[in-house]
């Protein structure tokens, strides 16, 4: 039974005025054309989040919302429900109290599943709307400990295991639950890694390497073998580096696997990245852009031609902040180009073309391409070479729009970098019209966040906040230092006692104006550009991050972690 319609829904965008009316109306003709359902477009296109549309729906259907990924769920009355129901219904039960217990559906209307737990459960039943992808997320706390699956598996069959050449049942097993973990703590990438006396798997989240289980030694080599069957890598092979990819299913998506595998000293290392596309499921907003950033980025994606440039090193989201932009480009009536390296995941009606340097399709070699396919809109993964640079720079002058990468500091290296690639200085003047320097920062997790004053926290954190950040800064963002009010997290299961979920970006933000244009044809440096582009309006990265210290979203520690040249 539907609770609502896509016209309901899409009068009531259109009332709150959150998405742009021409967006909120394509994307709505879009379904009706596509038959897809209008919710499901809305978050492909990342015209908002998750959390955002469940709120709006449930303000719709007159329930009251429950947002699984921010809610501390209480264990006993999660288990209180058999995991089998609550997965065919798409109902988790996450609070226990003396209201009775609290329960977050898909459709929260179905009275029967609610007549059916307050009779099972002999309790009263109060029922909230939660979204699929928030079920999915509650449902995943019915899984076990990962350290005693492994305990488990390996002690079912070690015996077998040792010495066997060919895949076992528990090799298999091991794999697969590895995966379906990383993916449940969403981890960008999985490492095996095998030393003298056990082999360790890590898993990367939030940009950080946590360990998670220490198997014997003697399964490395089958572990390896068994990654390798599944990529179609030769099995063979040792002594030299292979990559590959894998497809596997999970829950309700396809995930792809980039699989690299190189030889170490002690046997062969294992890096799987996790390619989901869940994780790139973001809009400029969630990503951290807000106020002035966020429309000086909008006013640039929305000119015809010229250059949008996203810079920082490798791991800061620079591909990330480029696709949300291209999603929001992405219509019928547009032609979309990319040459990337490697293509991080499908998206639908845009023509993506993969680097092969086997093959001699460079960077350059397909731009050279592209702008034969009568192109729009051009994504280049980076610009790393004087013919890459000076094809981009070409394209963006004859009436495409084009978005890149480069590997600078900050925004304002960005114009040196391109003119020691040999771009002429008129030109970059010309078709630049806005770079964005970034990094990432934890996020704090809102379940355990607690406040301090920063004069009672540990006397190191202090002096390393007031000796690295310039006097001014302070004095600006926080007043009086002994007065400072500062964040952080706890610890707790939803954070997995880390303090912090998620990530997202801190930023500066350069608008390429009459001014700028004029310093980059006079050939000044970076720092006078930088000088020019704050006076006009620009907040560096570390003053992007102070008013996240300040409004609670990081830390000071995660600032100063990523924005220390």
């Amino acid at each position: 039974m539907r609770l609502y319609s896509d016209q309901d829904l899409f009068e009531a965008l259109k009332e709150l005025e959150v998405i742009k009316l021409d967006l909120l109306q394509e994307v709505y003709n879009l379904s009706l054309e596509g038959k897809i359902p209008f919710n499901e477009l809305l978050l492909r296109k990342d015209l908002i989040s998750d959390a955002n549309l469940g709120k709006v729906i449930a303000e719709l259907i007159s329930y009251p919302f429950a947002n699984l990924e921010e809610i501390t769920i209480d264990e006993g009355a999660l288990k209180v429900i058999p995991e089998v129901y609550a997965r065919s219904q798409e109902i988790v039960a996450f609070k226990k109290d003396k209201e009775g217990l609290h329960l977050a559906m898909v459709n929260p209307a179905n009275n029967q599943i609610k007549e059916f737990v307050n009779k099972k459960t002999g309790l009263p039943v109060k029922v909230y709307y939660a979204t699929s992808r928030g079920i999915e997320n509650g449902l995943n706390l019915y899984s076990k400990d990962v350290k005693k699956v492994f305990d488990e598996i390996i002690k079912e069959s070690i015996e077998e295991a040792r010495g066997t050449k060919k895949p076992e049942p528990s090799i298999i097993k091991i794999v697969d639950t590895t995966v379906q973990y990383a993916y449940q703590n969403k981890a960008s990438d999985i490492h095996v890694e095998p030393s003298d006396i056990d082999s360790v798997i890590r898993f990367r989240i939030d940009g950080i390497l946590h360990d998670i289980v220490h198997l014997p030694i003697e399964l490395h080599s089958q572990v390896v073998t068994r990654v390798k069957i599944m990529a179609k890598l030769r099995t063979d092979e040792h002594q030299s580096a292979q990559d590959g990819k894998i497809s596997v299913k999970i829950v309700s998506e396809n995930l792809d696997i980039r699989v690299s595998i190189v030889p170490v000293v002690d046997g062969e290392k294992i890096v799987m990245r996790l390619l989901s596309e869940r994780s790139r499921q973001f809009s400029l907003q969630d990503l951290g852009f807000v106020g002035d950033d966020f429309k000086k980025i909008s006013d640039a994606y929305q000119k015809p031609h010229g250059m949008i440039l996203a810079t920082g090193p490798t791991g800061s989201g620079k591909t990330t902040t480029l696709y949300a932009i291209l999603k929001l480009l992405n219509r019928r009536d547009v032609n979309i180009m990319t040459i990337e390296d490697p293509v991080e995941y499908d998206i639908e009606g845009v023509n993506q073309i993969q680097v092969n340097a086997a093959t001699n399709l460079t960077f350059a070699a397909g731009l050279k391409s592209i702008v034969r396919q009568d192109p729009d809109i051009i994504l280049v993964g980076e610009i790393r070479d004087e013919d890459t640079a000076d094809i981009s720079v070409n394209a963006a002058m004859t009436g495409h729009l084009v978005l890149s990468t480069l590997h600078t500091n900050d925004a304002a290296t960005s114009i040196p970098r391109l003119l020691d690639l040999g771009v002429e200085p008129y030109l970059v003047a010309s078709t630049v019209n806005i770079i964005i320097a970034q990094r990432l920062v934890r996020k704090i997790c809102v379940q355990c966040r607690v406040s301090q004053e920063l004069g009672k926290v540990e006397k190191q954190d202090s002096e390393e906040f007031s000796s690295t950040l310039p006097e001014e800064f302070i004095k600006k963002y926080f007043g009086n230092l002994d007065n400072v009010r500062i964040y952080k997290g706890k610890g707790c299961s939803v954070c997995h006692n880390s303090g912090y979920l998620g990530r997202l970006g801190i930023f500066e933000v350069l608008v390429v104006d009459d001014e700028v244009r004029a310093a980059i044809v006079a050939k000044k440096d970076a720092s006078e550009i930088k000088k020019i582009a704050v006076k006009n309006g620009m907040r560096t990265m570390i003053e992007n991050g102070f008013e996240k210290i300040k409004d609670g979203t990081t830390t000071i520690e995660e600032v100063l972690r990523v924005t220390k040249d």
